[in-house]
């Protein structure tokens, strides 16, 4: 019914978690949205089409980016894919001059 989504490493040789302060406002976002029951959000969705994105992934970006004032989807994907870029740079940019030392 859903597109499959981990939060577990990707298949890169990277952990997103250790870049994550402890304290950081997206674990609280993170915590608070995974303790919401699947049956909330399977109980609005008549299904049918292709497979989704997790409504809980998709809670979890719109809930920060409010808290964050943006509230346009056109800004919440700018800032999304604009930070997935910021950190893939500075983790290549990292890895890169580890394997040349």
């Amino acid at each position: 019914m859903y597109i499959q989504y981990t939060m577990d490493p990707l298949c890169l040789p990277m952990d997103l978690e250790e870049d994550i302060p402890p304290n950081h406002l997206v674990r609280v976002v993170n915590a608070a949205v995974n303790r919401l029951d699947d049956a909330i959000f399977d109980a609005a969705y008549p299904g049918g089409g292709r497979d989704s994105y997790h409504p809980k992934m998709l809670t979890k970006v719109i809930i920060y980016a409010y808290t964050q004032r943006i509230y346009s989807s056109r800004q919440i994907r700018v800032q999304n894919w604009g930070q997935m870029l910021l950190q893939l740079s500075v983790f290549f940019r990292e890895r890169i001059g580890q394997c040349l030392r």
